[in-house]
């Protein structure tokens, strides 16, 4: 297991290291309080926080997602995953990790595995170019909503849900559809029970953002070949560094520590910057895990804080060539964090060539992997340089287990960074009040206050659009 431990290098973050504007020890020191709060606080509410089990207590789950999937791998050719936020960043982030970019449109390197689209928007052109190109008798359709409420899900629901059963009949329709919700409560539950459908459960206590390691992650992966088993043996794994009550043993409370101090050292944004084409969408995951968790306007008080860094995602070594720029010479106010990998499952070699010309022999008898290594290490040096706050994440190799950890170190590290800043890290008040206003504008029964609400606001000036 140590081979594959992930490790986590702050020491960008320190004024030994960026001069001024980094941190001193004594900055930690002086929250010593805030942070003893913090750690008794994710003891005393982990009974609460259900996505901290997951890698413990899903024994039957998994056999039962094993033993159907295999049967859908027998079946069908396509699947198509119809989820919002966490229920459609996971699976991304999951499938581009551990498979190749282009595992759709190879057959070697999916095969026997179905292919996966993951509808996560409403655009109409998308999905109806999506439906052109999958052939329904051969495609299953995975339904992810806790609430069984979520507008954008339950209208592709609905959607798919007519075209099925006017082209392969009802009774056949109902084998192309699985649903994954509450056990208990909520509107698909329900639909699910009453049309027959097979049906996996979202613990009670595990949202969206927090998901990807119960049945909402693990169904699509373990259909599409990942072993879902390492991938929540690497999450256990972190789960027992993240223990640890000794900070700097623990890399999800100093990497929360750290963001902590840098928030109130104005640095509201935070830059995830993966080296490695595999991870890229991990930013897009960890975009909505940080934001939704920590953007807050009330603190758990009731005082109006407004919190929160902003997350932006860049891929190296493209964005050297756009972003890096603005991050080396803009605004003292952003954290770096990289991701890089250690080693690559394959390597491309560069021939020995053009020796006369100096400008580009020095890349002969290199590789792809080493140019790309040897860049990120130069846009350490350059932010290092420059005395921006930086931190880089190392995987000693990209597979389910230092996945795994990967994904439970943010999660863990976003809850402590909540209780740092005193706000509830799992509630999503700004979210809700847009679904109210889609519910409101629809004519969604029960949200008529709201509806006239709206049409009191003042009429929109014709002057001010242009």
């Amino acid at each position: 297991m140590k081979d594959l431990k992930i490790k986590l290098d702050v020491n960008n973050m320190l004024k030994e290291f960026v001069g001024a504007d980094g941190i001193i020890l004594s900055d930690i020191d002086n929250i010593k309080n805030k942070i003893d709060g913090a750690i008794k606080a994710m003891e005393t509410k982990r009974s609460r926080m259900e996505w901290r089990d997951l890698p413990h207590n899903q024994a039957d789950v998994v056999q039962d997602i094993l033993a159907f999937s295999k049967e859908v791998r027998q079946k069908f050719e396509a699947l198509v995953v119809f989820g919002i936020g966490g229920s459609a960043l996971g699976p991304i982030a999951l499938q581009q990790a551990i498979h190749s970019p282009f595992y759709n449109v190879c057959a070697s390197q999916r095969a026997e595995n179905p292919k996966l689209f993951v509808a996560d928007n409403i655009d109409p052109v998308t999905m109806s170019r999506l439906l052109s190109v999958v052939d329904l008798k051969k495609t299953l359709f995975s339904v992810v909503s806790k609430s069984g409420s979520t507008s954008e899900t339950m209208a592709q629901f609905m959607i798919i849900k007519d075209i099925l059963e006017k082209n392969l009949g009802k009774e056949a329709a109902k084998n192309h559809l699985v649903c994954t919700t509450d056990k208990e409560n909520g509107n698909l539950i329900k639909i699910a029970k009453a049309e027959g459908y097979k049906t996996f459960y979202i613990p009670g206590g595990v949202g969206g953002r927090f998901s990807q390691l119960c049945p909402v992650g693990l169904l699509p992966a373990a259909i599409c070949g990942i072993d879902i088993e390492k991938l929540l043996a690497g999450a256990a794994y972190m789960d027992e560094l993240c223990q640890n009550e000794n900070i700097w043993e623990n890399p999800a409370y100093i990497y929360a520590i750290l963001h902590y101090i840098a928030m109130k050292k104005d640095k509201n944004i935070s830059v995830m910057m993966p080296y490695a084409d595999s991870l890229r969408f991990i930013s897009d995951w960890y975009a909505q895990l940080w934001a939704e968790s920590l953007g807050k306007k009330f603190d758990n008080d009731g005082k109006v804080v407004n919190v929160g860094q902003t997350p932006v995602k860049a891929l190296g070594v493209t964005d050297q060539h756009s972003q890096v720029q603005l991050y080396v010479e803009g605004p003292y106010d952003k954290v770096l964090v990289l991701v890089g990998v250690d080693k690559f499952p394959v390597d491309v070699e560069i021939p020995v060539s053009f020796a006369d010309v100096p400008s580009l022999g020095f890349l002969g008898g290199h590789s792809l992997s080493e140019l790309l290594i040897a860049e990120q290490k130069a846009t350490e040096y350059a932010l290092q340089q420059a005395g921006r706050m930086n931190m880089t994440i190392t995987l000693p190799e990209v597979n389910e287990f230092t996945v795994g950890q990967l994904l439970y170190m943010l999660e863990v590290a976003t809850a402590f960074a909540g209780e740092l800043l005193n706000i509830d890290a799992f509630d999503q008040p700004g979210v809700e009040e847009g679904k109210n206003a889609t519910y409101a504008y629809f004519g969604r029964p029960g949200y008529e206050a709201k509806k006239a609400e709206m049409d009191a606001q003042p009429a929109k000036n014709p002057k001010y659009i242009i």
